[in-house]
């Protein structure tokens, strides 16, 4: 099955929200073995929104629209498809009697224009929306599918989890299983990775290998497809030893969790705690990590010492130190997390230093960051040179941070380095 997705609203054209629901969709379809090889945006327009589907029809098995199905003028999508199809549009009753339980709930009388929301396509398989009011639809057509959904994700999410896809997978006569996992990769970039696996994606097939790059980081996305689950699961484990085996140096993890959640994980697990001394980061790093559930039993406190000064006053970096090396230096940044570390009695210390730009500083260039990791087992230090504006340095200082410490307590607690 090869689907198109079309998110029907002029408020997506004009710029005022972004398209998440395509994302979504395309994401899930995925998983269910659904090829989605089109994504289409209409406005508000019954003509464009006539002329997409006819093309869209042409060439997809399924139509997923998003939007267009609330209760004002400009509200069309159903409408469209109706005349189009040919189509008779009829009142689902339970849907009409939970938009009147929801005014009647509310002390309001339903408008005309909010019953419109009832309105499906005669023959349509329905979907309830229990978190709002118009009705999701499906409807076959001449060997081909059509799929209505709400706009805003709230509903959409929703209604496509608990009643869209089980119904689509109904519809599916290939009941193979798809699984897929991600791994994540820190610390190189998405040409230097691939060309490490490069034999691995030439010969991939099933299971897929898919790379994809965002904000530092690199993802390997693994999917498979099966009619046995634990077989799935055995040829991805096998998929993900061979990738290892090449880059485990700069594998952080699977999933979603992010290095500062890994990072919280691994602190919290073996029972350990962790101060900062930031400088260009202004407390980033203090503020990541404090988001995390349970933070305070890993983060006694860090320190902010933006000025030479205060870096001297508060943390006791010798001034011959600041005068020799300067701020933006390894001995900067080695030391900054040595007195953060015996400040706050923690068990490792972490500093921040370097320039987040605009200007350069000490003659040293925008970029130029350097991170210090100190334990009970030694400090050590790393020269970064990072690119882009200065609120993504900073950012991507963190997420060095972040990385280095997680090294640091793989080296010294789990493989007892």
């Amino acid at each position: 099955m090869n689907a198109e997705i079309i998110a029907v609203g002029s408020e997506l054209l004009l710029g005022q929200i972004a398209n998440t629901n395509a994302k979504y969709l395309s994401e899930q379809l995925s998983f269910l073995g659904i090829n989605v090889f089109y994504h289409s945006v209409v406005g508000d327009n019954e003509d464009r929104l006539t002329n997409v589907l006819r093309q869209a029809a042409e060439r997809s098995d399924l139509l997923l629209l998003t939007g267009g199905l609330g209760p004002t003028k400009d509200d069309l999508t159903k409408e469209t498809v109706s005349k189009l199809l040919g189509m008779k549009l009829i009142y689902d009753q339970q849907t009409e009697e939970r938009i009147l339980a929801f005014f009647k709930q509310r002390n309001r009388k339903m408008t005309e224009n909010n019953r419109k929301q009832a309105l499906v396509l005669e023959g349509a398989k329905i979907f309830p929306n229990d978190h709002g009011l118009a009705c999701g639809m499906a409807r076959e057509t001449d060997g081909s599918m059509i799929v209505l959904l709400p706009g805003p994700p709230s509903e959409l999410i929703p209604m496509a989890e608990n009643y869209c896809f089980p119904y689509l997978k109904g519809m599916i006569s290939d009941q193979s299983h798809i699984e897929s996992r991600v791994l994540r990769f820190f610390d190189i970039g998405e040409s230097q990775l691939a060309d490490r696996i490069d034999d691995l994606l030439e010969a991939q097939s099933n299971p897929t290998i898919a790379p994809l790059a965002s904000g530092g980081e690199v993802t390997l996305r693994l999917t498979v497809k099966g009619k046995d689950k634990q077989r799935n699961n055995e040829m991805l484990d096998s998929v993900q030893k061979k990738i290892l085996a090449r880059l485990e140096d700069y594998f952080i993890g699977t999933g979603q969790q992010t290095l500062m959640e890994k990072l919280a994980e691994r602190l919290m697990e073996h029972g350990k705690t962790i101060s900062s001394a930031e400088s260009l980061t202004g407390g980033l790093f203090a503020a990541e990590l404090t988001a995390q559930p349970g933070a305070s039993s890993i983060f006694p406190g860090g320190f902010v010492s933006y000025g030479d000064e205060w870096k001297h006053e508060q943390l006791h970096i010798p001034a011959e130190l600041l005068r020799e090396h300067g701020a933006v230096s390894h001995a900067c940044a080695r030391e900054m997390a040595v007195q953060a570390m015996m400040s706050a009695k923690a068990d490792y210390g972490i500093g921040f230093t370097g320039v987040a730009g605009p200007e350069p500083l000490e003659g040293k260039a925008p970029g130029l960051v350097y991170i210090g990791v100190s334990s009970a087992g030694g400090t050590d230090s790393f020269e970064v040179r990072l690119a882009g504006s200065r609120a993504t340095i900073r950012e991507r200082t963190v997420k060095y941070g972040a990385y280095y410490l997680l090294h640091k307590i793989r080296k010294e607690i789990e493989k007892g380095g």
